[in-house]
C-alpha cells in the first residue's frame, strides 16, 4: 500500500506545540523562517535492535527489513532519514557487536532514500564508549542543515554514565552561538533529556544543561527514541517527542514493577511498533513541523 504524506492532519500552533492525543498528530509552529526555508519531510526510526531473539518478537529477523520496505512504499520518498539509536542490541563480545552492525547496515542500504542519518543508542555504545559504532556509522554527534532547519545530533550514550558530558557540551554552546536566536533547531537524541522516569533509564543526567543552553532559542524541537513509545512532554517552550521501537514495545513509565518488553499479541502482530514521518511545510512566515506516526501491520 502506498502512503500519500499530504494526508497528514495540518495543526497550527500560535508559536508552539499543538497535541491532539485522539490523533496521535503533533505540530510544531516555528515563525520567521527567511528565505532559505522549503517544505520537505523525514522519517524517523528508532530502536531496530538488530540481534534480538526472543518471545516480545518472534519476526526479530524480519521486522527491520519490513520497516525498509514500508518506508520504501511511500508514494512520496523523504528528504532523508534518521536512526534515532540502538540500532542493534547489546552484546559483550566485541566481534558480534560489529557482526550485528555489518549486517544492520547491509539491510538498511536497500532504503531507496540514501541520505540516512545514524546515531547511537546505549545497546550500539556504552559498552565500547562509540568504539564499534564509529567504525560503521561515523561521529556519534554531529550537526547538519536542511532547508532552513539546524539539525543537531546528540550522544548521551557512549558515555556509560547516561550523560552529554562537559566536552561535548562546550561544543554544543559554541554550536548554538553561531545561530540566529530564531533558528530553526530539531535536536536528535537517544535518551529523553528529561527526567521521564530515572529508576528505568529514562533520563540523562546533565540533560537539563542541554535544555537550558537551548532556551534561549524559541524555535527548538526534540525527537527521541529509547522508551520503546510514544511520549510528548514539554521543558518550557521546548517540545519532546519519542518514537516507538521498530523491535518491541515497552510498558508506560512507572505502570509495572520492571521494565520488560511488553508480550508479543499474536492476534495483533507488530501491535505498538512503528516509525515516525516528520513534515515540515512553509506557509506564509510559518515553518510547521507535522509529524505522524505510522502503524506497522
Amino acid at each position: 500500500m502506498k502512503i500519500n504524506r499530504r494526508d497528514f492532519m495540518k495543526l497550527a500552533g500560535l508559536g508552539g506545540v499543538v497535541f491532539a492525543s485522539s490523533l496521535g498528530r503533533t505540530a510544531v509552529a516555528a515563525y520567521g523562517t527567511g528565505s532559505a526555508a522549503e517544505d520537505f519531510y523525514f522519517v524517523q526510526l528508532s530502536d531496530s535492535h538488530w540481534g534480538f531473539e526472543g518471545p516480545p518478537n518472534p519476526d526479530a529477523k524480519g521486522t527491520l527489513k519490513k520497516a525498509v520496505k514500508a518506508v520504501n512504499s511511500l508514494e512520496e520518498q523523504p528528504d532523508f532519514i534518521v536512526f534515532t539509536g540502538d540500532l542493534t542490541h547489546t552484546t559483550d563480545d566485541p566481534k558480534v557487536r560489529r557482526k550485528r552492525m555489518a549486517e544492520f547496515r547491509d539491510i538498511v542500504a536497500d532504503l531507496k532514500v540514501k541520505t540516512v542519518h545514524f546515531m547511537p543508542g546505549e545497546h550500539d555504545a556504552s559498552l565500547d564508549r562509540g568504539e564499534a559504532f564509529q567504525e560503521f556509522f561515523g561521529k556519534t554527534h554531529y550537526t547538519f542543515d536542511h532547508k532552513g532547519v539546524h539539525f543537531i545530533v546528540l550522544d548521551n550514550v557512549s558515555d556509560p554514565r547516561a550523560m552529554v558530558g562537559e566536552e561535548q557540551l562546550k561544543w554544543l554552546a559554541a554550536d548554538l552561538a553561531q545561530l540566529p536566536k530564531d533558528a530553526n533547531i530539531v535536536v536528535f537524541t537517544h535518551r529523553p533529556l528529561f527526567d521521564l522516569y530515572p529508576q528505568w533509564d529514562w533520563a540523562t543526567r546533565d540533560g537539563a544543561k542541554v535544555v537550558e543552553l537551548l532556551m534561549p532559542h524559541p524555535k527548538v524541537t526534540v525527537f527521541y527514541g529509547h522508551i520503546h513509545q510514544e511520549n510528548h512532554h514539554m521543558t518550557g517552550h521546548i517540545a519532546h517527542h519519542s518514537a516507538k521501537s521498530l523491535m518491541f514495545p515497552l510498558p508506560a513509565p512507572g505502570s509495572q514493577p520492571k521494565r520488560t518488553p511488553l508480550p508479543w499479541d499474536a492476534a495483533h502482530p507488530y501491535k505498538g511498533l512503528g516509525y515516525r514521518s516528520v513534515e515540515a511545510e512553509v506557509k506564509k512566515d510559518e515553518y510547521i513541523l507535522t509529524e505522524r506516526p505510522v502503524q506497522k501491520g
